[in-house]
């Protein structure tokens, strides 16, 4: 999507990958105007970005989180939102969800909220429903 918009898109994975060319994970936070988290939640990527990260990433950099909000050490974050270091976050999802009124992310100008509703594209609909399909003929086939 991203060079359908004419950017020049890169991209970090814990394990090679085809598509986008793969950079070191600093030269992805020094470079990238926007970054989105795609990550798996596990314990080795619980708090996978936290002050020090923040810091690598370039200045005035837009985040954007539909993954998990546990990859983000949420204090450093509000911190780095607050300094301007991440000019704008888009978040679906929240340490504790709902997201609690007092929140600060609920209060900041430069963050936009969505309910935890980012997944919900036909594609990703159908790959659920494909998945379910799969499991109901695994349990009858006995494969279960």
């Amino acid at each position: 999507m991203g060079r359908g918009l004419g950017m020049q898109v890169i991209a970090w994975n814990r394990s090679p990958r085809p598509g986008a060319p793969l950079v070191a994970l600093d030269e992805l936070l020094a470079r990238s105007d926007v970054i989105s988290m795609n990550l798996t939640l596990n314990d080795e990527t619980r708090g996978f970005l936290g002050a020090a990260e923040f810091t690598r990433m370039k200045p005035g950099v837009i985040f954007v989180n539909t993954a998990r909000a546990a990859l983000v050490d949420e204090a450093a974050f509000v911190d780095a939102l607050r300094s301007g270091r991440i000019r704008h976050a888009g978040l679906d999802v929240f340490h504790h969800e709902p997201l609690a009124a007092d929140s600060p992310l609920a209060s900041m100008g430069n963050v936009t909220l969505t309910a935890h509703a980012a997944f919900r594209t036909l594609e990703a609909s159908m790959t659920l429903l494909r998945r379910a399909i799969d499991i109901v003929r695994d349990i009858v086939a006995g494969e279960v």
